[in-house]
């Protein structure tokens, strides 16, 4: 099996293919028949997981697992504190409300790379980082969260997905993930017994259905003329 992070750049699609001509994944992974873990929008930077691992793939997509992700978000104005608090409780997206997120004001700017295409500055609005941590996954759901309580996202980072971080990926650069890693994934999602069937066992002393119905064994002999016939 492999198991494969990237630092997914600015401006590239979290797909291996583009009738559009966009840059793709392609352009920065040579590894065949893998497929990314999730997505991470085109306008959007950071770490993407890869795998030709189906059941993993799989279960690291539902939402009942709720694997962490975390986010670094560089937005337009600084939050306040009641602002923040919205996103911890959780906000409306059209008529949906988000779960709670963990939200902070990062107290100094994180050391991230330069982005291709620089963000917009206004001379009369600073700019600061909030980190987010989310286990849902709406489509756009951080950048709408944010301007919800009035903060536009100007720049999306994600370095981290549950145990497994950048380090010092730089855009475009990939890495094989360690054994442990593999394992620390695994773990998160071993609600079930990884790899093994989910269908649950039946309690001690209790008898085996049979076609779906449960019948009392003192009108056993009449079911059996039943099926005789």
């Amino acid at each position: 099996m492999k198991y494969i992070i990237l630092n997914k750049p600015y401006e590239v699609l979290t797909q291996f293919t583009d009738e559009g001509g966009r840059a793709t994944l392609k352009d920065f992974v040579p590894v065949p028949n893998i497929y990314p873990v999730g997505r991470l929008d085109y306008d959007s930077e950071g770490l993407v997981l890869l795998t030709d691992d189906k059941t993993l793939q799989h279960r690291l997509s539902d939402p009942k697992f709720k694997i962490e992700k975390t986010y670094w978000v560089q937005v337009d104005g600084i939050p306040t504190e009641e602002a923040l608090e919205e996103l911890r409780r959780g906000v409306m997206i059209k008529n949906t409300r988000t779960a709670p997120a963990k939200a902070s004001l990062l107290e100094e700017e994180p050391q991230v790379w330069e982005r291709s295409k620089p963000i917009r500055f206004r001379k009369d609005i600073p700019t600061s980082w909030v980190e987010i941590k989310i286990s849902q996954g709406m489509n756009r759901q951080v950048r709408r969260m944010t301007a919800a309580v009035g903060f536009p996202t100007l720049r999306l980072i994600r370095p981290a997905i549950g145990p497994l971080s950048l380090g010092e990926l730089q855009p475009g650069e990939y890495r094989e993930l360690t054994g442990e890693e593999v394992d620390k994934l695994k773990s998160l999602i071993a609600g079930s017994s990884f790899g093994t069937s989910s269908k649950p066992k039946r309690p001690a002393g209790t008898k085996k259905s049979t076609g779906g119905r449960h019948y009392d064994s003192r009108n056993n002999s009449s079911r059996k003329k039943r099926i005789d016939r």
